[in-house]
């Protein structure tokens, strides 16, 4: 799939969104709608799954392959560095369990000792958890014929949604992996579908479909709206809608800041609380104004999250795509 500059403006806003709202979180204040960023991620994600699996139709093997290579190495070395954390007491909050451990690299969801909350040791990895869950489950569907997977992919997730809403489950697997949050990637690749299909409304509706998003997480933001997927995952498949209808129309211009920002969105994504954790302790020391600290938490998180996309996540990438080409040569030979 070529690049589309919308998409990685998509995910460099859904980042900085997640960052802020941590940010303001730390800081006394409020920017709960900058957690919507993790549905815009979502519906993305299906979006860019769906299309990525219907247009170089890879095996199921490797797509989970990608997948796990894009994904596991650097949320596994992120999860380290917590619990190495952990273990040496700069965390003093953070209750470590053997079990939690183990789930929180397995990608297995479980209540955490610290807080009583369904996440891992790296507390952002929870949404990692639902993606695993995704990739799984579409690998799955790659083995049936191309017509039937998008019926088959809304059958399941059909069926563990209402599943969710009827049973209301206890245990942290069942209830995330029933969880409503599952619709936004079933929103993404409907998306994806009618992309390929060259069915999405006219490029005239772009901004307006753009407008009325923004429009809505504003409502969901100021409590006019319930804060939920019912919500959520709609206006994050309109905002992408609207800029993929303005995409085709080749009227998204090539910005190199934002689309770095898009690439280096994951790194952002695991590192930045690491680094607003560092500015609010050292802020709390030196007797920082709220705002200055709040500021500067955004700063450093996404600077942080930058150097990690250098230094770990692109050497990684390079590393893995090097090892898997030398395994290539060798099965030729």
């Amino acid at each position: 799939m070529n690049k589309l500059y919308g998409i990685q403006y998509l995910r460099a806003v859904a980042a900085l969104a997640v960052v802020i709202f941590h940010a303001a979180e730390r800081t006394d204040g409020h920017f709960v709608i900058g957690a919507a960023g993790v549905d815009v991620f979502f519906v993305v994600s299906g979006f860019i799954m769906w299309v990525l699996a219907e247009t170089r139709q890879p095996s199921p093997r490797v797509f989970l392959r990608e997948r796990a290579e894009r994904i596991v190495p650097l949320y596994w070395i992120a999860t380290a560095v917590m619990v190495a954390g952990g273990l040496a007491g700069l965390f003093p909050n953070m209750k470590l369990t053997t079990f939690h451990i183990f789930a929180s690299f397995a990608f297995i969801p479980h209540v955490s000792p610290s807080d009583g909350g369904t996440w891992p040791v790296l507390v952002q990895g929870w949404t990692l958890n639902y993606e695993m869950f995704f990739y799984v489950l579409f690998s799955a569907v790659l083995f049936l014929p191309a017509a039937k997977r998008f019926l088959v992919l809304a059958l399941v997730f059909g069926a563990l949604v209402c599943l969710g809403l009827a049973l209301q489950p206890d245990g942290a697997v069942l209830r995330t992996y029933t969880n409503p949050l599952m619709a936004e990637f079933l929103i993404g690749a409907a998306i994806g579908k009618l992309w390929l299909a060259n069915r999405l409304p006219p490029s005239a509706l772009g901004f307006p479909l753009i407008v009325a998003s923004i429009a809505g997480f504003a409502l969901v933001g100021f409590g006019h709206l319930p804060f939920g997927p019912a919500a959520l995952g709609p206006l994050s498949g309109m905002l992408l809608v609207g800029v993929l209808v303005l995409e085709r129309a080749s009227r998204v211009p090539h910005i190199r800041p934002l689309t770095y920002l898009g690439d280096a969105s994951y790194s952002i994504y695991l590192w930045h609380t690491l680094a607003i954790s560092v500015v609010v302790k050292t802020s709390e020391a030196l007797g920082l104004p709220g705002l200055s600290v709040f500021l500067l938490s955004i700063v450093a998180g996404t600077i942080a999250g930058l150097v990690c996309h250098e230094l770990l996540e692109k050497p990684v990438a390079a590393w893995l795509k090097a090892r898997r080409h030398r395994g290539n040569v060798r099965y030729a030979a």
